[in-house]
């Protein structure tokens, strides 16, 4: 039977690391209609630019015009799989990885894109894992604990060279030149929101968790020209604009966005977010202990507490971070899904995650005689150190492929154990596991990480929660529910507890965690400072 006339629609696009998601989502009641998928064309460039100019040790950058191709082609095709009339889509919503910071003009053209400047690698945007900016997050958080910055406990006592910041500090650091041609250092989140609006509006989500904004100040000139006498005024000239709150409306779709997607113009276009915060309204779990773990290339651990605390290495806590009227937590794992494929890429090219899934199924807790930190992307939380690199101890002659890869997928699981027990002794207690993203479909990592955290697994009821959660945000900024809580509860969904901890696998587990615990801090809180030092080198003979 036909949708009824007074149907209507929203449609919500994820921004990965390497592709953007449009979905379809009927309002009424979050059934999902209709997605596609649009590959960026440059993926991520870690070693050359487009031209070839070679790229340093860390980096990680993207072409910001691969993001407005899935505007132009996975919109419309979503539509389309959909076959529905875009004449009744009412809003749209987006979400991005963060932070990833797009430096522009005044008007938002990428520097990338100004003539003459191709081939300045700091013209490029600077993606989530672009981690050259270490010794600069290294600086800032050696000033800001001389100092007593009042702002640095609120992320866990440590700023990530991963953030706005350290990552502005480095442009300027390396490139004035192009640091001063630069009119607005821009989060992805916003800026694609500025290509569908016409207009510039900044979203609460980052700029707390990514910019060191807390109860309406960022870090002050004084802070920052102690820094370098040229970074004093960063807020005020590069990154200062007024803030958009979450689920609430930046603008309206203009008519070249409408040309783009296809869609009407001047529908609701939501402000920006983040792909793991707008995830919790996709997963129903916006209330106060519940963690949502976004798990995909890296996982991002969010939830709402009722109050403020001080969590030890957490990514940061924003009032209305999350959903308006409580406080939202972030932490995460610089690496997971990401780690699995470079062990497959590099080690085991000739393996499948599926076959060495099944092969690591067949064994007993513990019987691979491994264990293993994953850091091969450094440490996000609780340490904020992108200095560290992974480690496996307890390799032998006998050690299989399957073995190492049981190993890398208990280190992972050990890494998120430890923020969960960050976060109860600081007083903000996790009650609640909700796993989302693309690792869930991998049961055997599911099984394990609840045999490992001796919590049951609630499960998100889509595979595209950002996108879903993107959706539900442009339905309350078109007015269709009175906030995201409402159009959550109506469109949102959980599979709750689908996976048990089994008593006797979290024994051995436990046992497994305490030798983790004890590498974690050995080489983690500065005993063996031997990871640091080969990164040093490295990066000297490099250079």
């Amino acid at each position: 039977m036909p949708d009824a006339p007074s149907e209507t629609y929203v449609i919500g696009v994820d921004f990965g690391t390497l592709s953007g998601r449009a979905v379809v989502v009927r309002v009424s009641d979050g059934t999902e209609l209709g997605s596609a998928v649009h590959e960026y064309p440059h993926a991520v460039l870690t070693d050359a630019l487009p031209d070839g100019t070679p790229l340093g040790h860390d980096w990680a950058l993207q072409v910001p015009g691969d993001y407005v191709e899935v505007l132009q082609r996975a919109v419309p095709a979503a539509v389309r799989a959909a076959g529905i009339d875009p004449a009744q889509v009412v809003g749209i919503g987006t979400d991005f990885t963060a932070c990833t910071m797009v430096p522009t003009l005044a008007d938002g053209t990428p520097l990338s894109e100004v003539e003459g400047l191709a081939s300045r690698p700091h013209a490029y945007v600077k993606l989530w894992k672009h981690h050259a900016a270490q010794p600069q997050a290294d600086r800032i958080n050696q000033l800001a604990a001389k100092r007593g910055e009042a702002w640095l406990p609120r992320y866990g006592g440590l700023i990530s060279s991963e953030w706005e910041f350290a990552k502005g500090l480095q442009l300027l650091e390396e490139d004035p030149e192009l640091y001063g041609r630069m009119d607005r250092w821009v989060e992805a989140a916003d800026w694609i929101i500025w290509q569908l609006t016409g207009s510039y509006v900044r979203n609460a989500c980052t700029a707390g968790y990514k910019g060191i904004r807390q109860d309406g100040h960022y870090p002050s000139p004084e802070f920052l020209a102690e820094l370098n006498p040229a970074f004093a005024g960063f807020v005020a000239d590069k990154l200062d604009q007024p803030i958009g709150q979450l689920g609430a409306a930046a603008g309206t779709l203009s008519a070249a966005a409408a040309g783009w997607t296809g869609l009407p113009e001047g529908i609701a276009v939501a402000v920006g977010n983040v792909d793991a915060h707008v995830t919790n309204a996709a997963a129903q779990a916006l209330e106060p202990g519940q963690m949502v773990a976004i798990m995909g290339t890296s996982t991002c651990h969010v939830m709402n507490g009722a109050e403020i605390a001080e969590v030890p290495g957490m990514c940061g806590v924003v009032d209305g971070g999350i959903v308006e009227g409580l406080y939202g937590y972030e932490a995460g794992q610089s690496g997971v899904g990401d780690i699995f494929a470079h062990y497959l890429r590099y080690l085991g090219p000739e393996f499948t995650h599926e076959h060495l899934t099944e092969l690591a199924r067949r064994q007993r807790p513990g019987a691979h005689g491994l264990i293993a930190l994953d850091w091969h992307s450094g440490n996000r939380s609780v340490l904020v150190d992108h200095e560290l690199s992974g480690l496996l101890v307890g390799d032998t002659l006998a050690t299989r492929p399957e073995d190492v890869y049981r190993a890398l997928i208990e280190a992972t699981a050990f890494g998120t154990r430890t923020i969960v027990e960050t976060f109860n002794a600081a007083g903000v207690p996790v009650r609640e596991f909700v796993a989302a993203g693309g690792l869930v479909k991998n049961t055997l990592l599911m099984q394990i990480y609840a045999d490992v955290l001796r919590m049951p697994l609630s499960v998100i009821g889509s595979e595209q929660g950002p996108a879903l959660g993107s959706a539900i945000h442009a339905a309350a900024a078109a007015g269709a529910y009175p906030d995201v809580r409402a159009a959550a509860a109506a469109m949102g969904r959980k599979q709750t507890a689908v996976y048990q901890p089994d008593p006797d696998a979290a024994a051995v587990y436990d046992e497994l965690f305490a030798e983790y615990t004890k590498l974690h801090d050995y080489f983690g809180r500065g005993a063996n400072k031997v990871m640091r030092n080969l990164r040093a080198i490295q990066r000297r003979v490099v250079a």
